[in-house]
């Protein structure tokens, strides 16, 4: 009995060695305090720290999507990919408010993160799901009346949020006023509680593949280890998961804050940094979906990273903005309201005919690569 006790243990043990190697960084740091910061004094041995600690971040997000891929074989669709994109923005949120209090005002960053995730996502991530996808199997199928529902609201809060404040004439610069604001918590909370009411309850079918039946039915099967463990367990450990992330990404941001400053290197980057920190889990996710022939799970999984980042990212810094005193700069410059509008406007298209080949993925993929390209050169 106890023996067979004891080779449980190690069995789960065995399958959370990158929870224990990431609960055992940050007991490390932990322990250790502040004193840690006395690298900063030498730039060498601070980037070697800078790179552990983001790939151990990485290594705890790849848990925080292990576990809730399981919630999602055990619950079904949509809810595990509903659990995963939350999962996945409140590590962004954390990670942006973490950062956001941690060294000199960057009144910015909230805007170029989100922006950088768009870009990352719809154009990054999707461009390499479609293109491989396209590659393997020609064409692949998504079911048009879900892309519909998230590029409906997606082009709205990214339209309203990151671009109308370059526009309005009620405070100076790329701002909203406090009035302003409040409509927008209110627009981004509202349009994502009417959007999960759709998607979880009255229209969940929009949100399955077109041939999928409810028994599985529709492009090649996922293959999830099999696990008998209950529901709680996987719930329990996401969330212990996503407390160490959040723990470690805070020492991350002195680093990345020292870093930008002694580089000298444009906030851009500091953005696009967290972005892959955040997105690189979820992005290998839907990469292997579209491998599957389940490009509806990845379009799921991509364009409900943007939309929870859009829908809860912005009241979050706007609401700690409030709390500081402080004004958000939530509106784009030139070249990245423009790319944002081509971003919008290509990803509507592409999905037209619910139908995906190679080309689309070229032509998104070309467009990261020139989001890449103006932030080097502006």
């Amino acid at each position: 009995m106890s023996t067979g006790s004891g080779t449980n243990r190690l069995r789960l043990l065995s399958g959370e060695k990158s929870l224990l190697a990431v609960a055992a960084v940050a007991v490390a740091f932990a322990l250790v305090g502040s004193r840690w910061q006395a690298i900063l004094a030498y730039p060498a041995w601070a980037a070697v720290l800078f790179a552990f600690l983001f790939g151990m971040i990485v290594l705890g997000a790849v848990s925080v999507v292990r576990h809730a891929d399981h919630l999602a074989v055990m619950l079904g669709e949509p809810y595990g990919t509903l659990i995963l994109t939350l999962s996945i923005a409140s590590i962004e949120i954390m990670t942006i408010a973490v950062v956001m209090l941690t060294g000199e005002p960057n009144p910015t960053l909230a805007r170029d993160t989100m922006f950088s995730v768009v870009m990352i996502v719809c154009n990054g991530l999707i461009g390499v799901a479609l293109l491989l996808g396209g590659l393997r199997y020609h064409e692949q199928e998504v079911n048009l009346q879900g892309v519909n529902a998230y590029l409906s609201v997606i082009v709205s809060l990214a339209v309203f949020g990151l671009i109308m404040p370059n526009y309005t004439l009620t405070t100076p610069g790329p701002t909203f006023s406090r009035g302003q604001e409040g409509f927008l918590i209110a627009m981004c909370v509202g349009l994502y509680a009417v959007f999960l009411a759709i998607q979880t309850t009255r229209h969940r079918s929009f949100f399955l593949h077109p041939t999928q039946d409810g028994s599985g039915a529709g492009g090649e099967p996922l293959v999830h280890e099999a696990d008998n463990r209950p529901v709680r367990y996987h719930v329990i450990s996401l969330v212990g998961c996503l407390a160490l992330v959040i723990y470690l990404t805070k020492q991350l941001a002195i680093l990345l804050n020292h870093g930008l400053d002694v580089l000298g290197a444009p906030p851009a980057l500091g953005a696009l940094l967290i972005a892959i920190l955040v997105l690189a889990p979820e992005g290998l996710g839907g990469i292997k979906a579209a491998l599957a022939n389940r490009l509806q799970r990845s379009i799921n999984i991509f364009l409900g990273s943007v939309l929870a980042t859009l829908a809860l990212t912005i009241p979050s810094v706007v609401i700690l903005g409030l709390l500081q005193g402080k004004s958000v700069v939530l509106g784009l410059e030139g070249t990245e309201e423009i790319m944002l509008a081509l971003t919008l406007l290509v990803s509507l298209i592409t999905f037209t005919s619910g139908r995906t080949n190679v080309l689309q993925g070229a032509v998104h993929g070309m467009l990261f690569l020139g989001y890449l390209m103006l932030i080097i050169w502006r």
